[in-house]
């Protein structure tokens, strides 16, 4: 069985692959990727790298021929060409190579997501099926990284603003979501669609949490989309990047990212770490 995964070099590749690599040989196990000079520098020794970028289909297919697994990693939004063309790309060159079977990281909830950060995974699920290859979509709730700086700010004893209201978001660590695709990838009857997220929590739970690790006194206070934009535009950000980050806020306000489910820990084999660790685990890096 050859396996490959594509982004390779972004973190969750750089968790994945160690992960993969407890259970299967290197030499089964292929890195796509855009920078083979940083690949060579941040992956293990002894598996494949091979250079492509989702914009070329030809080269995609090419470093995918011979593969029987691929862990598509979504693509990041905002480049030049869209995401969805981007995936499109994906989908395509793994069928033309043959591989049989993508497990795809994609959204919480993506059946019924209405935010417009949900809208590429709906479509790339929608390839994925319609493409005839046997699939596995990873619908990953939220990163607690993605909210390291309101984790900083806490510890620094700083206020901070935020107009996702009391929807509740199923935060967990950036490397437990990493190892249970790898876990997946190892399955030989993996499920079609797994919902991985830790237990859901507001804002407010959030900041309660960030007291109990570093003692400080502050507040995340909850305002409307108004005054978080203005104060996003205050701190430095242009209107555009203001309006994206008030966009995340309302798909938490209207829990979107309120996934409760046992998927990712059943897939650990274990719990998730506990949110005050997780917390720690961040702040001391």
């Amino acid at each position: 069985m050859k396996y490959a995964i594509s982004a390779a070099t972004g973190n969750f590749g750089q968790i994945v692959i160690p992960e993969l690599l407890k259970k299967i040989n290197a030499s089964d196990i292929t890195a796509i990727v855009r920078n083979t000079d940083k690949a060579k520098k941040v992956l293990p020794a002894g598996i494949n790298i091979e250079k492509a970028d989702y914009t070329d289909k030809d080269a995609l297919t090419k470093a995918l021929k011979g593969i029987d697994k691929l862990l598509f990693i979504s693509s990041v939004p905002g480049g030049a060409i869209p995401r969805e063309t981007q995936h499109k790309n994906v989908v395509d060159a793994a069928k033309d190579a043959g591989v049989s079977y993508i497990a795809y990281t994609s959204f919480a909830k993506a059946d019924d997501a209405k935010s417009a950060l949900s809208s590429d995974h709906k479509a790339t699920e929608k390839m994925i099926k319609e493409s005839g290859m046997k699939y596995s979509f990873l619908r990953n709730a939220w990163y607690l990284e993605n909210e390291t700086s309101y984790l900083k700010a806490g510890a620094n004893g700083q206020d901070a603003l935020y107009a996702a209201g009391d929807g509740k978001i199923g935060f967990a660590l950036e490397r437990e979501y990493a190892i249970g695709a790898a876990k997946v990838m190892e399955l030989d009857n993996a499920k079609k669609v797994y919902e991985f997220a830790g237990k859901p929590v507001s804002y407010a739970e959030l900041g309660q949490a960030v007291k109990e690790v570093t003692g400080k006194d502050f507040e995340f206070k909850s305002v409307s989309d108004d005054e978080y934009r203005t104060g996003l535009i205050k701190s430095g950000f242009d209107e555009g990047t203001a309006d994206v980050f008030v966009g995340m806020q309302n798909m938490m306000r209207d829990n979107e990212l309120n996934v409760s489910s046992s998927d990712l820990p059943d897939v650990l084999g274990h719990e998730l770490t506990p949110l005050t660790d997780a917390i720690k685990e961040i702040l001391n890096r």
